[in-house]
């Protein structure tokens, strides 16, 4: 019954959010905007969507050699191609990783393995997008003339910023009751592995150049969206605007983050002296080069060997799997 709720919620705030967004759009002109040089840029969209879902593959296998869950490259591809779907249809915009973690699970990793591999992947790339948020501050702030647009950023940054840091402190800490109490026993032990990624000279490095590039290639699929509308806006903003967009439409309350994108896109536009409207187009088109991957996800579900073991049964975690501190 609590799912349901939760669900139902979560599609009520899409609707909302999209139909408050929706008011500034006109559909008709933005569909007679599509030529045949968009389709163009959107192929181009969608090759760029496929290769940061490689670079992320490439990330979560180093973070999950760590959690002794050893991932081939092909098969963390698969796994991650696959999540895009499941990130399209379950009522969240990371529903994706709770089918990895299944994946990866079932693989023979063990749940608390696959558990770990996931967190601290999920964690390792929100805080490179705070690092790249705050590193375009100055020209975010350059950029938004609007004083509470700048203190939204600003704290919005901070709050993330305190969360990552929070969390590798967390790790950093000895207190024996830390491991004994089951409430912060896993969490610890994930911000412990977080730190021996991040701090790594043989993992560090690579993971780091794999997560800044991983979110500067939304910027890129973004940019390839402007283009294909000839929409007045440049790399350079979308690089300043796409990252705080992008961590506001990680909160788990709307399906696939619809709606919450583009609210959100629409008034980063306004914020930056652009078009409202044309930062809510740049959004839907976002949304529909992901839903495009996630139709090849779902694609390379069905005719996975993990779709045929799993029947008709629905993907959940057994009862045995929920208390972690006894895996």
């Amino acid at each position: 019954m609590r799912r349901i709720l939760l669900s139902t919620i979560k599609v009520l705030v899409s609707v909302a959010l999209l139909y408050l967004a929706l008011r500034k759009v006109d559909l008709i002109d933005l569909a007679s905007r599509i030529t045949g040089s968009s389709l163009v840029w959107i192929v181009a969209a969608v090759a760029v969507t496929f290769l940061q879902i490689f670079l992320g593959a490439l990330r979560w296998r180093e973070i999950s050699a760590e959690c002794h869950a050893p991932l081939p490259v092909a098969q963390a591809m698969r796994f991650n191609v696959i999540g895009t779907f499941f990130n399209q249809t379950l009522p969240s915009a990371i529903g994706g990783d709770a089918v990895r973690l299944w994946l990866v699970a079932r693989n023979g990793a063990g749940w608390r393995s696959a558990t770990y591999s996931i967190f601290v992947d999920r964690a390792v790339g929100l805080i490179a997008l705070a690092l790249i948020i705050a590193a375009t501050l100055p020209w975010s702030l350059a950029l938004i003339g609007d004083p509470q647009g700048r203190w939204g950023l600003i704290l919005l940054d901070l709050a993330a910023l305190a969360g990552g840091l929070g969390f590798l402190v967390f790790g950093a800490l000895q207190w024996d009751w830390l491991k004994r109490w089951w409430a912060t026993h896993h969490l610890h032990a994930c911000a412990v592995i977080a730190n021996r990624v991040i701090f790594s000279r043989a993992h560090g490095p690579k993971v780091a150049a794999l997560s800044f590039s991983v979110h500067a290639l939304t910027a890129v699929i973004a940019w390839c969206m402007v283009q294909s509308i000839a929409a007045p806006a440049t790399f350079g903003e979308m690089f300043a605007l796409v990252p705080p967009v992008m961590l506001i439409t990680m909160l788990p309350i709307s399906i696939a983050g619809w709606g919450v994108r583009e609210a959100t896109m629409g008034l980063a536009f306004g914020y930056a002296g652009l078009l409202p409207n044309e930062g809510v187009n740049v959004s839907l088109l976002f949304g529909a080069v992901s839903f495009i991957v996630g139709a090849f996800g779902g694609l390379v579900w069905i005719l996975s060997a993990e779709k045929a073991a799993q029947g008709a049964a629905p993907i959940e975690l057994p009862k045995e799997a929920v208390p972690l501190d006894q895996a």
